[in-house]
Formats: structure tokens, sequence, C-alpha cells
């Protein structure tokens, strides 16, 4: 098993200085592991999950430098190369590397797989993004149709953008 704690303190120390993508990847990992274990994936496709969501956009800052964009293409472009090593230190092997290499290499190509834990990957990348964008509700309604798969994901987007809020 990767060691997901050691992980997540090797993606801060990478982002040190940039708040920002840090609380990025730490939501998108606490919604994986909500929505992997509620669709029920099995220990060894969570723990992969879970790493990769700590990981997905660790091409953002070789992207920036390399092509002066953190476009998507760009970060699935440099993501698995700078993950590697970080995997290797947190116990990774090299199939459970390969298939969190592929995950970061294609979590902004919205139909390459129909793998249980891209789906999720790509649900709760977008939950997250959702937020930090600040988008309408027109397009939380598209992505429903577009991008979710799993019914916790709907769920989730369906409380969070598409209802009416709470006013007492």
């Amino acid at each position: 098993m990767i060691d997901l704690e050691k992980l997540a303190a090797l993606a801060v120390a990478y982002d040190a200085g940039d708040a920002r993508r840090v609380q990025h990847f730490m939501k998108v990992y606490a919604f994986c592991r909500l929505l992997g274990r509620s669709e029920g994936l099995g220990e060894e496709e969570q723990n992969i999950l879970e790493a990769a969501a700590l990981l997905h956009d660790i091409g953002i800052h070789e992207a920036e430098r390399k092509h002066g964009s953190s476009g998507g293409k760009w970060q699935e472009l440099e993501g698995p190369a700078v993950a590697a090593p970080l995997l290797a230190q947190a116990g990774a092997s090299a199939a459970q590397a390969e298939k969190i290499a592929w995950l970061i290499a294609h979590h902004h190509s919205f139909g390459a797989s129909e793998d249980l834990a891209f789906r999720i990957l790509l649900e709760a990348d977008f939950l997250v993004n959702a937020y930090e964008s600040a988008l309408p509700p027109e397009a939380c309604r598209a992505a429903g149709e577009r991008v979710f798969r799993t019914a916790t994901g709907r769920s989730f987007l369906q409380k969070m953008y598409l209802e009416k809020p709470y006013k007492p």
C-alpha cells in the first residue's frame, strides 16, 4: 500500500509556498476518499485513487515553467514525471505508479475511460473546481450530464450546486 500520509507531506513540500494548490489537492483528496468509499472501491483501488487525488495537479508548476501555461493538457503532459519520484518515496509499486501516472495524464480528458476510479477523480476535481471558480448552476448541471457517473457524485453535485440554500 502507498503511504498516503507520507505522499501528502511530499506533495505539500513540493508545492511549498503555494497554499492555493495545496488547498485544492487536499479538497479533491477528501472528495475522492468519500466518493470512492461510498461507491465501494476495493482497498487497493481506493489507495490508488487517493494517491492520484493528492498528485493529480502536481504537473502545474512544470507546465508553467516549460509551457508558460497551467492548462489541462500541459498538466497532463508534465504531471506523471513529477509524480514518479514522490510515488517511489511513498512506497508505490511499479503497477500502482503506472495507474496513478495514467490518472494524472488524463484527469482533464473526460471521455478517456469509464474506469470507476477515473470517473471518481473527475467528479471530485469538478466538485472542487466548481466552488473555486464559482461556476454558475447551468455549468454544474451540464457537467452533471456530461461528466458525472456515480450516484454519490451526482448527489453531492445536486446538493452543493443545484438546490436552493437553506435559509432559516
